[in-house]
């Protein structure tokens, strides 16, 4: 188990290198970059990690995470389905409008992170959990009447898509009112997922 020292000095690396990320890019952004940023040596941050890769991981870890424990008492306090996937689509707009610098390393690493075959180390590939819980608010809702039938996994990468959409519109426009586009995406999926009153 690591000493609260240890961590800390993690959690600053870590820090540096969303920030250094979000301002140079990723390919841009070394680790003598990111030492130079934390005013650490090179050193420091070899010892917290094995590499550029496992620092990448956690910076991306952290992230989602942060954004889950936004998230996730919101839609738990939801009363019913239906609240709680509009919740979900609010709140996770809330969080990145007031965190800029998270979302644009978060979509720098997206964009950017590659295996050693070349192939992208994050995105629909790594996307396997978030659609399995936007499946979970879905069949609640199916199950409960509330939600019409559908096909849940195309709804799912359907709602994320737009989610990533708006937020990718929003990194390039950032004078653009991304509470009110996910507001207005809350109700088309609404309508969308809604069973007909009759």
């Amino acid at each position: 188990m690591r000493s609260f020292i240890e961590q800390a000095r993690r959690a600053q690396i870590i820090g540096a290198a969303i920030e250094t990320i979000a301002e140079h890019g990723y390919a841009n952004a070394s680790l003598a970059r990111i030492a130079k940023h934390a005013d650490i040596s090179k050193g420091v941050i070899s010892y917290h990690f094995a590499g550029k890769e496992e620092l990448i991981e956690q910076v991306v870890t952290q992230v989602f995470s942060a954004i889950v424990e936004e998230v996730a008492p919101r839609v738990t306090a939801a009363p019913g389905p239906r609240e709680a996937l509009r919740e979900h689509i609010i709140a996770v707009g809330e969080y990145v409008l007031a965190h800029r610098t998270q979302l644009m390393a978060l979509s720098e690493i997206i964009n950017g992170a590659r295996s050693t075959e070349g192939k992208p180390l994050y995105g629909i590939s790594s996307s396997e959990d978030l659609y399995e819980s936007l499946e979970l608010y879905f069949a609640s809702g199916q199950d409960s009447g509330v939600f019409r039938h559908f096909d849940r996994r195309v709804m799912a990468v359907t709602l994320q898509s737009a989610i990533d959409g708006a937020f990718g519109y929003w990194v390039v426009h950032p004078e653009h009112d991304l509470a009110a586009h996910m507001t207005e995406l809350a109700d088309h999926i609404d309508r969308a997922v809604l069973a007909d009153p009759a």
